[in-house]
């Protein structure tokens, strides 16, 4: 949830910081702060946006080693008191924590009973006190930041630095941390994106595992103080996919991406002479029964993903990993549990993962980023290669996520029409391309941005595409918004229709499915709601409808890709039209590391 940046062994920490803040503040944005060293301890905090920040720090602010923190808040509201990095009562240790605390309360009275004086409401703040009652002890900086860290319940990801020591210390369990490799010069960060303009070289750490940063050298240990040999990797993307490229929202920009993302996703991964998919992670994967597990954006695609496997003779259900994780569905020896995470360390997700994995059944990670928890706890992970995004909404996400379920279901089973829907992969980039270039969702939005709510229906694989487009328009409109099954509507959300509702139906084909929901949609009709149809036009469903989104024909398990892309279009333009902070929606954070 929240955004960590270190760095040690550059003169110009605090711009690395600043800067890092910027790249992770779609991690949180509620308040943000930096500590640096350099024989005192210099703070500085705002409540508020990155900007805040910036326009507070001072030349005074100096020092080699320093670490950052952008908030999202769990316990306390948003303030100057609440921001990160927090202190001791000597001001000597400063922290920065992600995560939970889940007995600080224990450890805040204690620790005022021995003296010691709070300044916020957080949990966090014990971390540093903790610090200070190991240093009065006689222990060392890095002694002290151990045994602190071996009281904490929950789970963190924490940076620590000290007036009297050059080192920058950090470990985790349960939040992502990760090293960044410099020449002369060592970073420590939530994400990749914080310190890509200065190395492309990382290292992941793993629960447990302590890292010691210092002016050009760190070292990465266990709970024992053993050193580790620590692969170093490098990272695929450049700094300037991270950039906004002239778009005025990072969400607009991944929109756009689509086109290149899937192919990225489909590069090296289709036959198209022989219609066929060939996935080396995928090879050899044997299941008789599939379990998919994920959150938000990801379940909407795993709903997609399950019928997908159904329809091609496979036993497929979509949990959410929130519910999975403490009341698991039952399994069997052929069993494979899919974990669908953008980051790969959602914290609901993993969860989920590991009961399964718990349970001895195999595990699939759908995941965007490599050496992500998921990535490498899981027996097999599959990249969806849709490159970094940075805007809160999930966008080119989605999409790749609902093309590798289209391999997955290849790879298990021969059945269906494997060939046919390779046949349509192959068209959907320059498909999408097609919308980006034509679409009207900007004139839709503007005609019904004044509306009270609104709803979106849609059947079979539409289904999910209703789901998300609704959560799209509520995520960064902030307007009431509802997806459905087409055929629920009648089994009560029917009373909510009103001329003030506009209803969204997604239709494509001429087949069942869309005869019984353009039925839906007359009977939205007959209510006096505005209807705005997201048609192929192979269906009657334009002669009801007040306003028309067009995809191109398709193959049905690849027309959910297109229509999505329209409505997340909608979400971007009436949010553009309200003035909503469309990459940083309110109360929201990118990944959820906290459950």
């Amino acid at each position: 949830m929240c955004g960590i940046i270190g760095c040690a062994g550059r003169s110009e920490t605090l711009d690395v910081l600043l800067s890092g803040l910027e790249g992770l503040e779609y991690r949180g944005y509620d308040s943000a702060g930096v500590a640096l060293s350099n024989g005192d301890l210099s703070v500085c905090k705002r409540e508020g946006e990155i900007q805040r920040l910036q326009q507070a720090v001072t030349s005074d602010l100096d020092g080699r080693v320093g670490i950052g923190h952008t908030r999202w808040s769990t316990h306390g509201p948003p303030s100057d008191a609440n921001a990160h990095p927090h202190t001791d009562c000597t001001g000597e240790v400063a922290v920065v924590h992600n995560g939970i605390v889940e007995n600080y309360a224990d450890l805040r009275a204690e620790l005022r009973d021995r003296g010691h004086e709070f300044d916020s409401d957080t949990d966090s703040e014990v971390v540093p006190h903790l610090i200070e009652a190991e240093l009065a002890d006689g222990a060392s900086f890095e002694a002290a930041f151990r045994a602190a860290v071996a009281r904490l319940e929950g789970s963190y990801a924490l940076a620590a630095v000290s007036a009297d020591s050059e080192a920058l210390l950090a470990t985790r369990r349960d939040s992502p941390l990760v090293l960044g490799v410099g020449d002369d010069a060592a970073y420590l960060a939530s994400d990749v994106p914080a310190f890509l303009d200065y190395t492309d070289r990382v290292v992941y750490l793993e629960d447990g595992e302590f890292a010691r940063l210092e002016s050009g050298s760190w070292t990465v240990s266990d709970g024992e103080g053993r050193l580790l040999d620590k692969s170093v990797s490098r990272v695929e993307w450049d700094a300037e996919e991270t950039a906004k490229s002239g778009y005025d929202h990072y969400m607009l920009k991944e929109i756009h991406e689509q086109p290149r993302a899937l192919r990225k996703c489909l590069r090296g991964r289709v036959d198209e002479l022989a219609g066929s998919v060939e996935v080396e992670a995928l090879r050899g994967l044997d299941a008789e029964s599939v379990q998919f597990v994920a959150c938000g954006t990801s379940y909407h695609a795993a709903l997609y993903g399950a019928q997908a496997l159904r329809e091609a003779g496979v036993h497929a259900q979509a949990f959410l990993a929130s519910e999975y994780a403490t009341s698991p569905a039952p399994v069997g020896d052929d069993t494979l549990v899919v974990g669908i995470t953008q980051s790969g360390e959602t914290a609901d997700t993993l969860s989920a993962l590991r009961e399964a994995h718990r349970r001895g059944v195999e595990t699939l990670a759908m995941t965007n980023v490599v050496g992500s928890t998921a990535a490498r706890e899981c027996d097999r992970s599959l990249m969806i290669r849709a490159g970094p995004e940075i805007g809160v909404a999930a966008t080119k996400t989605f999409s790749s996520q609902v093309v590798a379920c289209n391999l997955l279901a290849a790879a298990l089973t021969d059945r269906g029409d494997t060939r046919e829907v390779v046949e349509a992969l192959r068209d959907l980039p320059g498909q999408v391309q097609e919308i980006l270039d034509s679409s009207r969702a900007a004139q839709v939005a503007d005609r019904f941005v004044d509306s009270e709510g609104y709803f979106f229906v849609g059947r079979g694989h539409h289904h999910a595409v209703a789901l998300e487009g609704a959560l799209k328009l509520k995520e960064i409109s902030y307007k009431h918004a509802e997806g459905f099954p087409a055929g629920e509507l009648k089994h009560g959300p029917l009373a909510l229709v009103t001329e003030e509702t506009p209803v969204f139906a997604v239709v494509t084909g001429d087949g069942a499915k869309a005869t019984k929901t353009v039925g839906n949609v007359k009977e939205v009709e007959a209510r006096d709601a505005p209807v705005v149809a997201v048609t192929d036009g192979s269906s009657e469903v334009e002669r009801y409808a007040d306003a028309v989104l067009e995809i191109p024909e398709t193959h049905p398990r690849v027309a959910p890709v297109l229509a999505n892309v329209q409505l997340q279009l909608v979400a971007y333009y009436a949010a553009n039209k309200l003035g909503r902070s469309i990459d940083k929606p309110r109360n929201l954070a990118k990944s959820v590391t906290v459950e």
